[in-house]
């Protein structure tokens, strides 16, 4: 997993997120999130995996979410502060968790709200795969809202 301790959110990460709640929506930053984005610890379940993508796409941290993309689906870049610059998640809901050994399916909604336009609902089931004891998304299926 690539370090993020050169991220530039990572001050703000540290110093302003002690008390705040995880976008992820399960507990604060600092005990949810927070260790496996700043690289202390690696998700123990594809959920945890889900969980943390999701807030690091709250939070802009493409990094993150580049290094926890399977090598075989991954982009070559991602820029998720364009995103942010045009509107703001706003949260999650997670369906389901389906752990099968070293695969993995979780089901979630995550809403999004451009500054312009109606908000909007992603609706996936997500596939993972755990290799080296490190949880990797591969890819999904979309539902149609």
């Amino acid at each position: 997993m690539k370090n993020l301790h050169s991220s530039p959110a990572l001050p703000y990460m540290v110093q302003k997120n002690k008390s705040l709640l995880c976008p992820c929506g399960k507990g604060s930053y600092a005990s949810c999130c927070e260790p496996f984005h700043i690289n202390v610890a690696l998700p123990p379940t594809a959920e945890a995996l889900m969980r943390s993508r999701y807030s690091a796409y709250a939070m802009g941290l493409s990094d993150y979410v580049l290094s926890t993309w399977h090598a075989s689906t991954r982009p070559n870049q991602l820029d998720l502060q364009q995103e942010l610059a045009q509107g703001q998640w706003l949260g999650l809901n997670v369906k389901g968790h389906w752990p099968q050994g070293k695969h993995a399916e979780v089901e979630f909604v995550a809403r999004y709200k451009p500054h312009s336009g109606p908000a909007s609902r992603l609706h996936e089931r997500s596939r993972f795969v755990q290799e080296n004891g490190q949880w990797f998304y591969v890819d999904g299926d979309l539902f149609s809202s």
